[in-house]
C-alpha cells in the first residue's frame, strides 16, 4: 500500500524478495534506487486511476468553489432560515482560468473536464507549459498533479502561496508533502488565498488535532481520489499481473525501475 514505506533498511532484511507490487499509481513510498540495486522491480498501478482521481479533482473543485461543505452543514444544524441574497455566496466556476501543475495522464485527464465548463487552462510541468509562477498568478483554480520528489516536496510553500491571488482556490489530489500545510493554513487564516480543497495530507491521516483543521475555507477528504469500485479493481488486478510477471521474472505490466536480475 502506498502507506508502507520501503526503504533500504527493509530491504536488507528481506533477502528472498523477488518483486514489489506498489497498489498506488506512485512509487514515493519505495526506495527505487535501493531496490534497483538489488535487482528488485517495483511495479505500480497508473492509467486505471485517472479518471477518478480526475472526477474527484473536480468534485472537490465545484465543492470549494460554491462552498458546499457550508451550505449543506446549514441545513443540518438548522441554520438554513430562509433564502437570503448574499448567503453562501461562492466563486463563478464556468469560464474561470485553471492552472494545471504536473501535466501527466491525470493533469490531461482535468483539463478535459475543464473545457465543458469553457474554462481557460495553462499548466506548469516538466514537459513544457509556463513557468509555475505565472500558473499561481494567474489562476482562479490551481490543481496539483505533480509526482512527489525530492525536487517537489513543499513546492507550495509560503513564497508560492502568496504568488496566488486572495480569491484563489488550491486543490490538491496528487500528495501530500508537497504542500507546506503550515504555509498552507497561515494563508488561508490570513486571507492570502481563498480556499483549499485536499484529497492528500501529510500525514495521513492527519491527528485529530491538527491545526490545519481549523483553518477556514478548507475541504479535508480522506484520500479517495482512486476510490470507485471499478478503479480499485483495476488497481487490484494490475497489482497482482505486476506481481506474479515480477515472480515468474519477467518484465511487470506497469514497471517503475529497470533491474538487472544478476544484481546481489
Amino acid at each position: 500500500m502506498l502507506t508502507d514505506h520501503i526503504e533500504g533498511e527493509l530491504l536488507d532484511r528481506c533477502r528472498r524478495l523477488r518483486a514489489i507490487s506498489n497498489y498506488a499509481v506512485g512509487v514515493d513510498n519505495i526506495d527505487l534506487d535501493a531496490a534497483t540495486r538489488r535487482g528488485i522491480p517495483v511495479g505500480h498501478t497508473p492509467d486505471v486511476l485517472t479518471n477518478a482521481v480526475a472526477d474527484l479533482t473536480f468534485a472537490l473543485l465545484l465543492a470549494a468553489a460554491r462552498r458546499l461543505p457550508g451550505a449543506i452543514s446549514s441545513v443540518y444544524d438548522g441554520d438554513w432560515l430562509t433564502w437570503e441574497p448574499g448567503l453562501h455566496l461562492g466563486a463563478e466556476v464556468h469560464g474561470a482560468l485553471l492552472g494545471i501543475v504536473g501535466m501527466g495522464r491525470i493533469g490531461h485527464a482535468v483539463a478535459r473536464r475543464a473545457e465543458g465548463f469553457e474554462m481557460t487552462v495553462i499548466y506548469s510541468g516538466a514537459g513544457g507549459g509556463q513557468a509555475l509562477d505565472a500558473v499561481l498568478t494567474e489562476s482562479d483554480f490551481v490543481s496539483l498533479h505533480c509526482p512527489l520528489t525530492p525536487a517537489t516536496h513543499h513546492l507550495i510553500d509560503t513564497a508560492a502561496l502568496s504568488r496566488m491571488r486572495p480569491t484563489a482556490i488550491l486543490i490538491n489530489t496528487a500528495r501530500g508533502p508537497i504542500v507546506d500545510q503550515v504555509a498552507l493554513r497561515a494563508a488561508l487564516v490570513d486571507g492570502t488565498i481563498g480556499g483549499a480543497a485536499l484529497d492528500v495530507t501529510d500525514p495521513e491521516p492527519l491527528p485529530h488535532d491538527d491545526p490545519l483543521l481549523s483553518a477556514p475555507n478548507l475541504i479535508v477528504a480522506p484520500h479517495i481520489g482512486s476510490a470507485t469500485r471499478a478503479a480499485r479493481e483495476r488497481m487490484t488486478e494490475l497489482a497482482v499481473e505486476n506481481l506474479l510477471a515480477g515472480l515468474d521474472g519477467r518484465p511487470m505490466l506497469h514497471q517503475a525501475n529497470v533491474v538487472d536480475r544478476a544484481a546481489p
